[in-house]
């Protein structure tokens, strides 16, 4: 041991040096004053340039230790420099915070990989970070492939393919790199997200930065965790009116002559203006652009999108994108793969098979000003949807009319035990209401479905003792030829099938109402040249409902999966915890199944008119013939819709659950 070595003095420095706080250099002022870009590893080597990929800016600073934010998700296309900023991360821990931090990438050989060709040039090339950490070749430096040791921390590097990796150390800092290509389940001990974050836990003041390209809906990791976000958009303004918006691909517009397509005039037009905006102002739109958040109330977990539209002049251009879209839509006459490749790096967004959940956001923006509660003059028959929860029973009323239009009429949380009577009384007492049709008709529910899956016992007592002949005991199964089975006979009290004086339960095959209702949500309308909407068949409509209803309704998807065998089979799987509108839906659109929409033809909803002293004043030529598959020519909120092969029941039933 060094005689001249005091123990006391070195404890007391590495205490004084405990109590010093985190600079208040943000990440990106570091990597301004600091970093330096390998030629080994960049396109653009020398300084580093947050102005260059301004957008950027935001991201970092929520990594510096000033920033109340905890966790930081960026989702995101190719060529933007996320996966330098990642590294420009990694150095400013090393320099300004140190602490113990982990850096996860899909497979412990993509850790090697990244570790020699950009870790190492990181260090390298920045002169104070090539003073804090010795170079490998020196005996005990603690610089190794896999770990880089610098006073104060430690850089582990692992795959997201090793447990044993993921739960080496606790740490502070940890960076999550392309999470999509992460395996589901690590070693039979589950996700790696989960495992990997769990070493952070003893941390108050924790930073977690998980990256990725979005691969498909719902299986999608970083999807997940954007939407678990304030989910920022970058707002840009429009160099011809100063409007700001983000940027669409919908928007970006090429020309097209006689030889056919031609991506190389690509320019974005304004959605406010429309004029068309050539790419050279997007240098100064990006400079000038701004982070807004999407959802309020998210305070701990940032979260942030970004397509290819907004890479840098000279990384990727509109033209290069409009040129890919072409390519993708030609090959192989426009072939899953290549479009979905498309979406996933150009666009950064997940792609979505046949079937799936709709766009949320633009349900959002399409919806209508009829009020809830009131029945639009296309709806005429009316069914409900109840879903049973432990604490609450949910109800949807839905109308429903020609061609399978609907139209959402009121969704209804009714609070309270489903073990206790009182709100089983409330699910009777909607029973007995009318709805107000445009017309001035009071219209009663056709059909009611109630779900049986939870609270068994108390659905089946409620549906026996109310004996009310609109309603209908339903369970949901996984898969079946007919939205609605044939009915089974069940004992009200045990639950046990009987033959005789027994409640009938009616299976629901949800996937096929799924598939058909999603279907219908990606419909648009079209308005003719005198001004008419015409609506397609199974459209859907939407009063002004929240958000959270319209998330719900677009919570689940569907997916192929393979088994152990290889055979493929698709399933639908949630993306989301609430998904209780879709499963009211769901119930209401058996209801509807059950009084017979599927087999209405003209005189059907002729009769039903009649009912309700509606005169159509431009009658079919062919009243009889089904038009479940024409298009509907009439007012926005309009149309004719109503299904009932008898007249609506008028006369309200009621019973001891109605108080």
């Amino acid at each position: 041991m060094d005689p001249d070595y005091d123990g006391a003095l070195e404890i007391e420095r590495a205490w004084r040096e405990g109590l010093i706080p985190d600079p208040l250099l943000s990440v990106s002022e570091w990597a301004d004053r600091h970093r330096m870009l390998s030629s080994k590893a960049s396109s653009e080597p020398g300084r580093w340039r947050t102005s260059r990929t301004p957008y950027l800016k935001a991201i970092m600073d929520c990594l510096s230790p000033t920033s109340p934010v905890e966790r930081v998700v960026f989702m995101k296309a190719a060529q933007l420099g996320a996966t330098e900023m990642g590294n420009n991360w990694i150095g400013y821990v090393i320099h300004h915070a140190p602490g113990p931090m982990m850096a996860v990438w899909p497979t412990v050989e993509m850790a090697k990989n990244n570790s020699k060709q950009r870790i190492d040039s990181l260090i390298e090339e920045s002169p104070v970070l090539a003073e804090l950490i010795m170079p490998p070749r020196s005996r005990d430096s603690g610089n190794t492939i896999l770990a880089k040791e610098f006073r104060g921390g430690v850089l582990r590097m692992v795959g997201a393919n090793s447990a044993v990796g993921l739960r080496s150390m606790p740490v502070r800092y940890l960076f999550l790199d392309e999470v999509d290509g992460y395996p589901p389940d690590v070693d039979g001990e589950g996700s790696a997200v989960a495992l990997a974050e769990a070493r952070t836990r003893t941390f108050a003041r924790r930073k977690i930065f998980i990256v990725s390209t979005p691969t498909l809906a719902g299986v999608s990791t970083i999807e997940r965790e954007f939407e678990a976000s304030d989910q920022r958009r970058y707002y840009v303004p429009c160099p011809h009116c100063g409007h700001r918006q983000w940027l669409r691909f919908e928007q970006l517009r090429w020309e097209r002559d006689e030889n056919g397509h031609r991506p190389e005039t690509a320019a974005y037009v304004c959605e406010s203006c429309e004029v068309p905006i050539p790419e050279h102002h997007k240098t100064w739109m990006l400079e000038h652009g701004e982070w807004r958040a999407m959802v309020d109330g998210v305070t701990k977990t940032a979260g942030f999108h970004l397509s290819s539209l907004y890479s840098p002049i000279g990384w990727r251009s509109w033209r290069e994108i409009a040129a890919a879209w072409e390519s993708a839509i030609n090959k192989d006459s426009g072939s899953a793969a290549a479009i979905k490749t498309f979406k996933n790096t150009e666009l950064g967004e997940t792609w979505v098979e046949e079937g799936e959940a709709p766009d949320w956001q633009r349900l959002l923006e399409r919806r209508e000003d009829y009020p809830i509660g009131n029945i639009p003059e296309g709806g005429l028959l009316l069914t409900g949807g109840a879903d049973v929860q432990k604490d609450r029973i949910e109800v949807s009323i839905w109308a429903f009319g020609r061609g399978k239009a609907s139209w959402l009429i009121e969704h209804r949380v009714l609070m309270g035990d489903t073990a206790r009577s009182e709100v089983w009384k409330a699910i009777g007492q909607v029973l007995a209401e009318s709805w107000t049709h445009a017309t001035g008709a009071a219209i009663p529910l056709a059909r009611f479905a109630l779900d049986t899956g939870f609270a068994t016992q108390e659905a089946y007592a409620f549906v026996r003792a109310v004996r009310d002949s609109r309603v209908m005991a339903v369970k949901g199964i996984a898969r079946g030829a007919a939205l609605v089975g044939t009915p089974t006979a069940v004992d009200a009290t045990t639950g046990g099938k009987r033959l005789r004086r027994g409640i009938k339960v009616f299976s629901v095959a949800g996937g096929i109402a799924k598939l058909e209702f999603y279907n219908n949500l990606r419909k648009s309308i079209d308005t003719d040249a005198d001004g008419v909407v015409r609506y397609p068949a199974g459209y859907v409509h939407l009063p002004k409902v929240d958000a959270e209803f319209i998330q719900q309704l677009c919570a689940e998807q569907l997916i192929t999966r393979r088994d152990r065998n290889g055979f493929a089979h698709r399933e639908w799987q949630k993306m989301r915890e609430r998904n209780e509108a879709l499963d009211c839906y769901v119930y209401a659109r058996a209801a509807a199944a059950a009084s017979g929409l599927d087999r209405f033809e003209e005189r059907h909803w002729r009769e039903l008119e009649k009912q309700l002293g509606i005169q159509n004043p431009d009658p079919p030529e062919h009243p009889d013939e089904q038009d479940a598959e024409a298009t509907q020519g009439h007012k926005p909120n309009g149309g004719l819709a109503a299904s009932a092969t008898r007249k609506p029941v008028r006369r309200l039933i009621r019973s001891r659950w109605i108080s």
